[in-house]
């Protein structure tokens, strides 16, 4: 069987991180972005050596290795959706509106994730604010990263050394999560770098203050249902 192509690879973010930004905004930008790519590469690390065990046949260890992804996974979502909040809050408040484009499906690989961009790119289509495009796309992004958390949760617990078809979809299905967190972290990166560059720069505290105390106040793995529900309702009728 032909093994799954690995997660798309983006240039770095260290890259440009200084043409778009002054001194502050890109200290603050790197910073973030920083603690987000180490969190991804935690997971990505892990779930690398799984797939490369389960490939090799070695089921056992590819599945005990697996068993740390789930929370490599939730550690990187806790991440960025609390960067993805703390932009949606503050554009809130402050009417702040940077340039975006829409989500695109085919940059994803997962149903829920695919469902969710088509959403979004639809709606980016129906709303006529530019505000309320950015706020939409900010929670479909939000979406996908928490539901990827609990599809990593799900699957994991279904990859046992059981039936052989079975397992095969649940290894070829986490491969396709890691694929679309990879998408959801640089798409999160490029609308963070957009959003600093249109946001007061002595509004950096309050947005660090934000994101790091939605990270100390999110600690579970799965996220509330009803809550997503309620995100994506605000978001399309952009309050």
């Amino acid at each position: 069987m032909n093994a799954c192509p690995p997660p798309r690879k983006y240039d770095s973010v260290q890259q440009d991180w200084r043409a778009l930004l002054p001194e502050a905004k890109a200290a603050f930008f790197y910073a973030h972005a920083n603690d987000l790519e180490n969190s991804y590469l935690m997971l990505s690390v892990a779930l690398d050596g799984a797939l490369a065990l389960w490939r090799r046949g070695e089921d056992v260890m590819a599945r005990e290795t697996a068993d740390v992804t789930p929370e490599l996974c939730n550690r990187l979502v806790l991440r960025l959706s609390a960067v993805l909040h703390a932009m949606r809050q503050q554009a809130r408040h402050f009417g702040i509106v940077p340039n975006l484009a829409p989500l695109e499906v085919s940059n994803f690989r997962t149903e829920r994730a695919q469902r969710s961009a088509r959403f979004s790119s639809l709606m980016s289509h129906v709303l006529f604010s530019e505000h309320s495009q950015f706020i939409q796309k900010i929670s479909a992004l939000q979406q996908i990263a928490e539901e990827l958390g609990d599809f990593f949760a799900e699957t994991v617990k279904r990859a046992q050394p059981v039936d052989g078809d079975d397992r095969r979809d649940c290894w070829q299905a986490l491969d396709a999560g890691h694929f679309d967190l990879n998408t959801s972290l640089r798409e999160t990166l490029v609308l963070f770098k957009s959003f600093l560059v249109v946001l007061p720069e002595d509004q950096l505290d309050l947005l660090d203050f934000t994101i790091h105390g939605l990270c100390r106040a999110r600690p579970t793995l799965r996220f509330a249902t009803a809550a997503i529900h309620a995100r994506r309702i605000a978001a399309v009728a952009g309050k």
